[in-house]
């Protein structure tokens, strides 16, 4: 939720709250605000409530960056948000993990960002553990994620239905990366034969 008048003063909030200097308030806001790809200088006297809902999201996190915490907990954090936005915010949030090794928390029901950003991957059903591993623990067993009520990402769709009509592929690829690499593979072999 949203409540100050401009977008620096939201991200500002915590990193106050805290006692901190003036100087490293605003270095954390600035710094928070690149980390989502929000221009300091474009976004800093706007009004949130102006803003759109993907640019409230980056506001909300930039938010959260500011107080520069050691774990951070995402909700659903691309819910709403057209594919080029929740691609962006999702490249950025693992570039976060990767330049500062915070640990980051995903939760969301898309198995797509979920499949290209998780190492470990638990699943809930009513509140009980009923999944844990790899993304390729995981989505190895495809009819046990659909029971659960989620979709398995496209790509292991794709050679599930593939395999089912004779090609020799793997079926526990996930990413687009993967399944191209999979099919140029057996594209090739196909081509020996």
């Amino acid at each position: 939720q949203v409540f100050e008048e401009m977008v620096e003063r939201e991200i500002a909030f915590g990193p106050r709250n805290l006692g901190l200097s003036r100087e490293e308030i605003e270095a954390r806001v600035v710094k928070a605000m690149d980390y989502v790809g929000m221009d300091y200088g474009e976004y800093r006297d706007r009004s949130p409530f102006g803003l759109s809902g993907g640019q409230l999201r980056r506001v909300a996190i930039a938010s959260i960056l500011a107080m520069e915490p050691q774990v951070l907990i995402l909700d659903e954090p691309t819910a709403g948000m057209d594919p080029q936005s929740r691609r962006d915010i999702l490249d950025r949030i693992s570039g976060i993990h990767r330049e500062r090794g915070m640990t980051v928390v995903l939760v969301s029901h898309n198995m797509e960002d979920i499949a290209r950003l998780a190492k470990k991957i638990f699943v809930l059903n009513e509140g009980r553990l009923v999944m844990k591993g790899t993304p390729r623990d995981i989505f190895s067993q495809p009819e046990k994620v659909r029971r659960l009520g989620l979709e398995i990402p496209a790509m292991t769709e794709l050679m599930l239905r593939l395999s089912a009509r004779g090609a020799q592929v793997r079926t526990d690829v996930f990413t687009e990366s993967a399944a191209r690499d999979e099919l140029l593979k057996h594209l090739k072999g196909a081509g020996n034969a």
